[in-house]
């Protein structure tokens, strides 16, 4: 590899470490700095540099900014019209105490199969938070849990981009790979519940104080700051009940003679349950009237058939979103509900959804500064040139890809395309390389990830709590999934 572009990559990551951990300037600016730095040192031109920031940036803020900013609006009605709490309510009832990490976890997993990890975390994080108020602790496991949870699937289960387009690369059955990394992920589950419920109390106390107050109150940042490095939002008394509490929601008292407010599960669940539908309605007719036309890969050519076209209007996650902001609105808020106070509940949202928006879109622009510098390209060769055992051959490219650029879509792509002229060379079926790929691209999500600023700001961790909860968390689902690609390579 290049000794130019490997210190690229090192050094734009350590500038990140640096700028996050020991000086005043904040992530959003840090990864800017980063991307000006791997450009500079990839010998990259100025201004070329520049294009490939702005690029990334609007690339990503294109896909999932106004996602983040209608799902943190939905959150915010659901948190106080008290509609967040009745789910929970449900959900503490239905589970149990002690399981709920693993409803987190399934749930992810389920929702990330038709829908992007990133509109369905945004969507879904506000269960997460109302479990754990319900609970008075545990909102870093349950987060990491529902967040890695929607990994799984979106690496490993078409009809999500990344394992259709290396399916059609490679030209693996889309059958078997739906199976298979179904399996892969049941299988990897118990890895992300274990790691969740191990590493979330640890990290418990490192919320920082405004996700700590916006999940359990300004009491809990105000024990947090008398008592350092304990955790403060655990349950005093395990034996009882959360369930039976009342709801919680911020509305005030009715009017005179009007009736005390309350939502029952099925009102509270629309907002959410309804986008969900829509988005996967969206993928399912996409899916169907693509088969009928005879255009399976993500590359044949596909003109959608007018009602497919209806559905992928409605089903998109933007517009299914807006559906679900005037659900919220117009079904969990009473009507004596004042106009002025609604807009002041959307304005602290925005606010809240600002710095998140801006600190995914600059991830996104770090990423495409190391894939436009070539770093990303010569990682995968040099990775191919290695004598190892067929199966890893892509499994490692992937990694490594994903390491250098941080998407795991283009990581598992690349992967594909690097490794597909190797398939038969390597005595590998196409759906073995295709598993090492997509299990490859799970690695260490970090700094130059969109996805780990979502998860991360939602759950307030920062610097090496960040580094620990999530990258932690998405290694070691990577590291499990190691023996299964090696049996992959071996029976398939």
């Amino acid at each position: 590899m290049d000794l130019q572009l490997l210190l690229a990559l090192v050094l734009g990551i350590g500038t990140i470490i640096f700028l996050v951990l020991r000086t005043r300037i904040d992530a959003f600016v840090a990864l800017l700095i980063a991307a000006l730095v791997t450009g500079f040192v990839a010998g990259s031109p100025a201004l070329e540099t520049i294009t490939s920031m702005t690029t990334g940036f609007g690339n990503t803020l294109a896909s999932i900014g106004i996602v983040i900013g209608l799902g943190v609006a939905i959150g915010k009605i659901l948190e106080v019209s008290g509609a967040a709490d009745a789910l929970a309510k449900t959900f503490v009832k239905a589970l149990g105490r002690g399981r709920e990490h693993w409803a987190m976890a399934g749930t992810g997993a389920v929702v990330s199969i038709p829908v992007f990890c990133d509109s369905g975390y945004v969507i879904m994080n506000p269960l997460a938070r109302s479990i754990a108020r319900r609970l008075k602790g545990r909102y870093v496991t349950l987060a990491l849990a529902l967040g890695c949870g929607m990994t799984l699937t979106h690496h490993l289960v078409p009809p999500t981009p990344g394992p259709l387009g290396v399916a059609g690369i490679l030209g693996a059955d889309l059958g078997g790979l739906i199976l298979a990394g179904l399996i892969f992920s049941v299988l990897l589950l118990p890895i992300v519940i274990l790691y969740a419920a191990w590493m979330g109390p640890k990290l418990e106390s490192e919320v920082n104080d405004t996700v700590r107050e916006a999940v359990y109150g300004t009491a809990a940042v105000q024990t947090g700051s008398r008592s350092a490095g304990t955790s403060t939002t655990t349950v005093d008394d395990p034996s009882s009940s959360v369930a039976d509490e009342a709801p919680v929601h911020q509305l005030g008292e009715p009017p005179a003679g009007g009736k005390p407010h309350s939502i029952s599960f099925a009102l509270a669940a629309l907002p959410l349950l309804v986008p969900l539908l829509l988005i996967v309605l969206n993928t399912v007719a996409t899916a169907i009237d693509r088969n009928s036309q005879g255009a399976l890969g993500p590359e044949d050519e596909y003109t959608p058939s007018r009602w497919a076209e209806v559905l992928a209007f409605i089903g998109n996650p933007v517009v299914a979103l807006i559906i679900g902001i005037v659900l919220a609105v117009y079904v969990l808020l009473p009507r004596w509900t004042p106009r002025k106070q609604v807009h002041g509940w959307m304005a602290d949202a925005a606010a809240s959804a600002g710095l998140i928006i801006l600190i995914t879109g600059a991830g996104g622009a770090l990423g495409q500064v190391l894939r436009d510098s070539g770093v990303g390209d010569a990682l995968a060769e040099a990775i191919a040139d290695l004598s190892l055992p067929g199966v890893l051959v892509p499994f490692l490219i992937a990694s490594l890809v994903r390491l250098a650029q941080g998407s795991g879509t283009v990581a598992m792509i690349t992967a594909a395309s690097v490794s597909a002229p190797l398939v038969v060379g390597l005595d590998l079926s196409p759906l073995a390389a295709a598993l090492a790929c997509c299990a490859g691209s799970m690695v260490f999500s970090y700094f130059n990830d969109s996805y780990f600023w979502v998860v991360t700001r939602f759950t307030g961790l920062e610097g090496t709590a960040a580094l620990r909860g999530w990258s932690g968390i998405t290694t070691a689902v990577w590291l499990g999934s190691l023996p299964l690609v090696l049996i992959a390579g071996a029976v398939l």
